[in-house]
């Protein structure tokens, strides 16, 4: 069946199910904002613009950041938006996250999810893409995640302070009875440049708020752009540097209990008794409180300290109902690989595939297959909040990156309604993903329940977060490829087996709610990359099996990624093409993915060879709305094989802070050369057999390669960046690494075949 047939059906039911509901609820109400929720929450003196802008008497002005900072400088650049309308220095201004709201909905990152890839303009990725953005109004979900922060704000934080802005101006010029038109603002006051005359905006701030805003106030051109475009401050860096309690395991609250949990290690499975005598006999331990969920299965220890806690923990003796997935690695690929002899589902079926392949000469055949492994967050912050339930009311600290679901399900847990769950969100010792499920705060939620209305902080061992994830899934490519008579590749021919993510994160999220349509996380990274190839089927069959998987960053990219791009390097060697040309070549009718490659070629002089003993490699994703390349060069020593340089190239479209996405490119690359080199997720006996840093460890600091990054700033739109580093740079590591040994790896980690120094 052509694309355009199986993308038409799906886009339309989206569309569908879109208008339905605009029209259940009536466009008027699709068109109404919610409700700002600072209101109930203002200090006195105090007056609310928007649900992002606040200022004070005092002339304090505060801007709400509503993603969650995990070390990317989300809240720096979003704080920046804002402050760059509202003609305020960043440094002058208060930062909050902000209550958890649908006032805070993430457009950006569900129009993500649309089955097209990034440079599809047509009227069906368009007419998919508004249909998501109707749902995704009435879904109201906040969440932080698909590198989508930047691009969710661009307009509505700048419209927020741009609207501030234009009611000071227009309460101002009342008290100075000139035309508002004529006013100017700077450094937080208004003034009239004909007579000198000013008022700060805290004198006027209370007037300005009870005015209507304007709907679409004038946003500053790039040239007037004083805070935007230019190298920031991070606003969160004294805090880190001078080690100021700003993650959630720093929360400390009056009369607090400690607590941490022990789940079931045969993950999903129920505990069918436990025996806890000997911990709630111990000194330090208050109680023991069994945990049935269904995130997870097992107890808690409550105790007046982490360490007690701990120890209690130890103490319990508990009867684990056993797995209901294959016990260990051999039976867990043995059901992805049968899985990829089924029929799936397709995003991209151009041309005629079968007809393609169907008299190939076997000459002109390149085949193979390729494995990815279970990977693991692994977050400095080990899982962990803070929870109180008193007087028919819950409080909730947690590192999270979706707000209002756990708002919504940690009330659901103690039996309360949303609006009864006020969520704290901390700074994020890491999240990469991980956060954006909410088990930690559920269990910390049941927990509260259980201690008289004393608060409790519910810590997890690094060992039951490791061995506890909702880990990236493992992955199964079977790749082939037809050659023309000039070398280049005629046909292609992609089937990816792996569990989907979805059908198993929204069971956990919104019980007995179907699925709609094909995971497109799946395939991402195959189906939506620039290369122009006559006959190109990509099909992805989900496997069903009962291990909790989630989003890990840059998600299918991070696994396709190193499918398509070294399977690209297979069919440059099998037709004589150097690697770049070839992808240039492919690359014709997308200017701005050339033009990346072109730039990754100069920056490592891929036309000169590295010399004996080395090798480079190169590879291309178009993910997150941008366009991200690397060269990695690998040399061989007397210990291994050294990373010894690492070129990387992104057109993001619009830079609003170049060195914060210079800085993003490298972690996103160091993210994943960490998880090719060494990183791997295996299973035995039913449980994960990791279960530290010692045998699931990261790149360290001596390991490092030198990194020179190139930000460009052609492509029309504006594209993600805390994700775009991570699956260029496995891919390219690979490709690297193949060359050097002579040998082309197919299987992750590398540390399989190869020995890194």
């Amino acid at each position: 069946m052509s694309r355009a047939g199986t993308i038409t059906r799906r886009t339309l039911l989206v569309a569908a199910v879109a208008v339905a509901g605009g029209v259940a609820f009536g466009y008027y109400a699709y068109r109404k904002p919610y409700p700002n929720p600072l209101e109930a929450g203002l200090e006195a003196g105090e007056a609310a613009f928007n649900p992002y802008v606040t200022i004070g008497s005092d002339d304090t002005v505060t801007i709400i950041v509503p993603r969650a900072e995990m070390g990317q400088g989300v809240e720096t650049t979003l704080a920046a938006l804002v402050a760059e309308e509202l003609d305020v220095a960043l440094e002058r201004v208060r930062i909050e996250h902000g209550p958890a709201s649908p006032a805070y909905a993430n457009i950006a990152m569900l129009k993500e999810g649309v089955p097209f890839p990034q440079f599809d303009e047509s009227w069906l990725a368009e007419l998919a893409r508004d249909g998501i953005a109707v749902f995704g109004k009435f879904l109201g979900l906040q969440a932080t995640g698909g590198s989508s922060s930047t691009v969710d704000a661009f307009v509505k934080m700048r419209r927020a302070g741009a609207a501030a802005r234009e009611t000071l101006k227009a309460a101002a010029g009342k008290t100075l009875n000139v035309a508002a038109s004529s006013l100017q603002t700077a450094d937080g006051r208004v003034t009239d440049p004909a007579t000198g005359r000013s008022v700060s905006y805290g004198e006027v701030a209370q007037a300005a708020a009870r005015l209507d805003p304007p709907a679409e106030p004038a946003l500053k051109p790039r040239e007037a752009w004083r805070l935007l475009g230019t190298a920031l401050p991070r606003t969160d860096m004294r805090a880190k540097v001078t080690g100021a309690p700003i993650y959630g395991v720093d929360v400390a609250l009056p009369d607090m209990l400690h607590a941490t949990v022990r789940m079931n290690p045969h993950l999903g499975a129920p505990m069918r008794g436990m025996d806890a005598q000997a911990a709630e006999a111990m000194p330090g331990v208050v109680k023991v409180v069994p945990i049935a969920h269904r995130l997870g299965h097992g107890f808690a220890v409550v105790a007046r300290s982490t360490w007690h806690a701990f120890r209690g923990a130890d103490a319990v003796e508990a009867d684990w109902a056993p797995a209901t997935y294959p016990a260990d690695d051999d039976g867990l690929w043995a059901a992805i690989e049968a899985a990829a002899d089924e029929s799936g589902f397709s995003l991209r079926d151009d041309g005629d595939v079968d007809v393609a392949f169907a008299d190939a000469p076997r000459e002109r055949l390149v085949e193979a297959e390729y494995r990815a492994p279970w990977l693991a967050h692994a977050c400095m912050e080990p899982m962990n909040a803070t929870a109180r339930l008193a007087d028919g009311r819950l409080e909730v600290w947690a590192p999270n990156q979706v707000p209002t679901l756990v708002q919504k399900l940690c009330a659901e847990a103690v039996g309360l309604p949303a609006e009864a769950c006020t969520v704290h969100t901390t700074y994020l010792g890491g999240g990469f993903g991980r956060r954006l499920e909410t088990d930690y705060a559920v269990y910390a939620a049941l927990v509260a329940a259980e201690t008289d209305g004393r608060p409790v902080k519910v810590t997890w061992t690094r060992e039951e977060d490791t061995t506890h994830d909702a880990y990236r899934p493992a992955a199964y490519g079977r790749l082939r490829a037809r050659l023309g008579d000039d070398g280049l590749p005629a046909a292609i021919d992609m089937k990816i087996a792996s569990p989907s993510i979805m059908a198993s994160m929204v069971p956990r999220i919104f019980p007995g709610v179907p699925l709609a349509g094909p995971d497109r996380s799946l395939v991402d990274g195959t189906f939506n990359q620039p290369y122009a190839v006559p006959d190109y089927r990509v099909e992805g069959v989900p496997v069903p099996l009962d291990l909790p998987v989630g989003y890990w960053r840059s998600v299918g990219y991070s696994y396709n990624a190193f499918f398509h791009e070294c399977f690209l390097d297979e069919i440059a060697a099998a037709g004589g093409h150097d690697p770049v040309a070839l992808r240039r070549r492919l690359m014709q009718p997308w200017p701005t993915a050339v033009n990346v490659v072109d730039t990754l070629a100069a920056m490592s002089g891929w036309q000169t060879p590295p010399g004996d003993g080395r090798a480079r490699g190169i590879a291309f994703s178009a993910c997150f709305g941008s366009w991200s390349g690397a060269v990695v060069e690998v040399a061989e020593g007397e210990r291994g094989v050294r990373i010894e340089r690492v070129w990387l190239a992104a057109d993001v479209g619009t830079a609003l802070d170049p060195r914060n996405i210079e800085a993003q490119l490298v972690s996103g690359a160091v993210f994943g050369l960490s998880a090719a080199t060494g990183q791997e997720i295996t299973f035995a006996e039913g449980r994960v057999a990791q279960s530290n840093f010692h045998d699931y460890d990261a790149m360290r600091i001596h390991q490092c390669p030198r990194f020179e990054v190139a930000v460009l700033e052609t492509a029309p739109e504006m594209g993600g960046v805390g994700e775009i580093g991570t699956p260029p740079a496995i891919a390219a590591l690979v490709n690297a690494v193949s060359a050097l040994t002579g040998e082309r790896l197919r299987r992750l980690p590398l540390s399989h075949a190869v020995t890194f120094a």
